[in-house]
């Protein structure tokens, strides 16, 4: 399956979401993450985070790591929600 960047945003802002992708390295991830106000930290806006220079990357909030990380839309392997 094709995922685009607006429906794992939308996702994300409803709750957390399990994302599995492939990382750069070729190792294979899963996080969960969220843009849920309540999870990020106040100094950080959430459309700057999501509006990246680049197109095909999305920032968001692990919630396991407690920090910001980002994933190719085009590395996505599965998404819960």
């Amino acid at each position: 399956m094709t995922y685009d960047k607006n429906t794992i945003v939308a996702a994300a802002r409803q709750g957390v979401i399990t994302v599995r992708f492939t990382k750069k390295n070729g190792d294979e991830r899963i996080m969960k993450c969220t843009l849920l106000s309540e999870y990020l930290p106040q100094q950080k806006d959430v459309e700057e985070a999501t509006t990246m220079d680049n197109p095909n990357l999305i920032a968001v909030w692990d919630v396991e790591a407690n920090g910001w990380r980002s994933f190719r839309i085009d590395s996505v392997i599965s998404l819960n929600g």
